[in-house]
């Protein structure tokens, strides 16, 4: 995809305000996508879309495929005639609360389906019928995981009887036969999710927005399609990982990051011509107009970790099949749309897979201010302008969280390249605005703001603290944030900079 200049803003749709304790595809959509292309940006970009589970981490789905039936709009399912009129409970408004959302929102869902059964329109329910033709390659087996997940109160898949969890025919097909009202629940939520985003990506694109979604490199060890399809993955005889992903010792953590999702058989994976990352890619890219790719580095080399280690420090570098894979890709779906997150330690091999595909790398630029030598001030960046800036990202503080907390000499070296712009930060509020004016005036194609910064908002808007449980990715903004003088401060900032 050829990138023009131009900007766009941070949010994932569970940030979005409204009554039903979460954000979801509805009016408030709508309006964010209205606010967007008043201020002149081209842009919006998500997290990973897939259904969360304990810990509530987008990037640790149920699957690689489906969606996050909590962002399912409840005044649509009412407008539709399949949901009663009904009044939601008292959520908190300024954050998600997941777990009165868990015992809450599928009771809801669950009627919603009962009145689509009832009293959906023949039209519907055939295009209900074809969506579960159509997808059923991941779909079955995600709506029987779902459906087993929820029999077995909600325990992971490898605590189920041993003919289930080894996905024995005579099992799964008896399994089929008893949850059949329950695999049709949850291929409901499919097709209701995929129907509700389809009509908000058509509206953006109508108000000339694309989207940017966010794919994961790894997939949950509790998903389906670590069940479904255990020959991909590195498990012993009872399901268990036998070595495990993370990151080894850096700057950051004297013991590295632990992150625990089972690894790949590549040589399986590629035995069979990389079919399952082909599909995978291709939905991401039916669902979003272009996509980034966490971790990209793993797809040159990834940390290989013994299961039960307490840490990361013992494991070892392991090639990957990146350029086969990728090679793969293209052959099936041409040049793929996708932004490669390159953060920390990168090889020369990682840059070269990165580049001999075109792929954007990211840019961070609280991160950019150690020395003249750092590779994320704007005067390094290629003279192609192939990098995609961003002052923070969903794992950053606000910056001005960051501002408040940075150390003395990189705040000093940070003063004195930004009067090379003539830029100044005179108070921790301005530090937002200012690193996105030196970012949007950079080379860089494109320039993508956190909504926190743009709204100034400080440590407590922050998404998500990694290597914590809980008080993460529950960040929501209030009703009447987005001011039309916000969108022009906005807009005027990205036409200084010719990024509208």
């Amino acid at each position: 995809m050829d990138i023009q200049r131009s900007f766009g803003i941070l949010l994932h749709p569970t940030s979005f305000p409204g009554r039903w304790g979460i954000g979801t595809l509805g009016q408030e959509a709508r309006r964010f996508v209205d606010w967007l292309a008043s201020a002149g940006a081209r842009w919006w970009q998500v997290l990973p879309l897939g259904p969360t589970g304990y810990g509530d981490s987008p990037y640790q789905s149920f699957s690689a495929f489906a969606g996050n039936p909590y962002l399912i709009d409840p005044d649509a399912l009412i407008q539709r005639g399949w949901l009663e009129p009904e009044e939601p409970p008292a959520y908190p408004a300024d954050k998600v609360d997941y777990g009165w959302l868990y015992l809450t929102r599928w009771d809801l869902l669950r009627r919603a389906y009962g009145g689509f059964v009832e009293r959906g329109q023949p039209e519907d329910l055939e295009a209900f019928a074809r969506y579960r033709q159509q997808e059923a390659a991941w779909l079955e087996d995600y709506a029987l995981f779902m459906a087993l997940k929820h029999s077995f109160g909600g325990l992971p898949w490898n605590q189920w009887t041993a003919p289930l969890r080894s996905r024995e025919p005579a099992a799964l097909e008896q399994a089929r036969r008893d949850y059949a009202d329950d695999l049709a629940f949850h291929a409901w939520t499919q097709w209701a999710f995929y129907q509700q985003w389809g009509a908000l990506r058509d509206y953006a694109h109508a108000q000339g927005i694309r989207l940017i979604g966010d794919m994961p490199i790894f997939v949950a060890y509790d998903s389906s399609d670590v069940w479904a399809h255990p020959q991909y993955f590195y498990l012993d005889a009872e399901g268990l990982p036998t070595v495990v992903a993370g990151v080894p010792p850096d700057y950051f953590s004297e013991t590295g990051q632990l992150w625990g999702n089972p690894l790949y058989r590549w040589e399986v994976m590629q035995a069979e011509g990389f079919a399952w990352w082909i599909h995978r890619i291709q939905k991401s890219l039916e669902t979003c107009d272009l996509v980034r790719i966490d971790h990209f580095r793993g797809f040159e080399a990834y940390w290989e970790i013994p299961f039960g280690e307490p840490t990361a420090v013992k494991g070892q570098w392991v090639k990957a099949p990146g350029k086969e894979l990728f090679q793969a890709v293209r052959a099936a779906l041409g040049d793929a749309a996708i932004i490669a997150e390159d953060l920390g330690v990168i090889t020369p091999e990682v840059e070269e897979l990165r580049d001999s595909h075109g792929f954007p790398g990211m840019k961070i630029l609280q991160f950019a201010f150690s020395d003249e030598t750092n590779p994320f001030l704007p005067h390094h960046y290629p003279e192609s302008g192939n990098v995609i800036v961003y002052t923070g990202t969903h794992d950053n503080d606000t910056t001005i969280g960051w501002y408040k907390t940075a150390p003395k000499e990189e705040l000093e070296f940070m003063k004195e390249y930004l009067e090379e712009y003539g830029l100044k930060i005179e108070k921790p509020e301005d530090a937002p605005w200012v690193l996105a004016e030196l970012g949007f005036r950079s080379n860089a194609k494109l320039v993508v703001l956190p909504l926190q910064d743009v709204l100034r908002l400080d440590t407590e808007a922050r998404m998500n603290f990694p290597g914590t449980l809980g008080n993460n990715w529950s960040w929501r903004y209030g009703p009447d944030d987005l001011t039309p003088e916000l969108a022009r401060q906005l807009r005027a900032l990205a036409e200084g900079s010719g990024r509208v």
